[in-house]
């Protein structure tokens, strides 16, 4: 091989070299990024509990779909069997809902013939009908149901993470 051929030669050498190095350094500053994005979303509360939000929610619903009721409806009926004629701003603080959500829900459950409403004043009172009182049994199965999906999934035979939980939104409610 003559001096020329042999500098193209080592040119080349060297160019792959560089460009080698080049796609080593870019693969391991993307895997950094992706990890580093990755201790992000996992030290993140929100986007923690928002995924944490999804995944039992979608539990939640295929449990009490037997019951022909969203999860948020049932807990509702549960609230008022537990209090007949309970005030809507009461069942609101209980289920840490909007007055217009709880609007919404009552009028979809009334819809059903499952509660009914009477004004005493200017607050409005709601109570179980007889079908809603019949259906206590099953919201209670399906409620249990989910209980033992979710204990068993993270092999747990309490609540206590679940109370846990619920101490760090107490928290963070009284803290604004």
């Amino acid at each position: 091989m003559n001096n020329q051929a042999s500098l193209k030669f080592q040119s080349l050498q060297a160019a792959k070299n560089v460009l080698y190095l080049f796609v080593q350094t870019l693969i391991k500053t993307l895997n950094r990024g992706s990890d580093m994005l990755d201790t992000y979303f996992k030290e993140c509360l929100y986007f923690t509990a928002n995924r944490l939000s999804r995944m039992i929610t979608k539990m939640a619903e295929d449990e009490f779909a037997p019951s022909g009721l969203n999860p948020t409806s049932a807990f509702l009926m549960l609230t008022v069997l537990e209090k007949d004629g309970i005030s809507q701003k009461e069942i609101g603080q209980s289920l840490h809902l909007k007055p217009s959500t709880i609007t919404r829900l009552i009028e979809s459950l009334q819809a059903k013939g499952l509660l009914s409403s009477r004004q005493d004043g200017r607050m409005s009172l709601i109570y179980a009908t007889d079908r809603g009182r019949e259906m206590e049994k099953q919201i209670h199965e399906c409620w249990q149901k989910l209980r033992q999906r979710y204990n068993t999934i993270l092999n747990r035979q309490d609540d206590e993470l679940s109370l846990q939980l619920n101490e760090v939104c107490n928290r963070l409610e009284n803290a604004e």
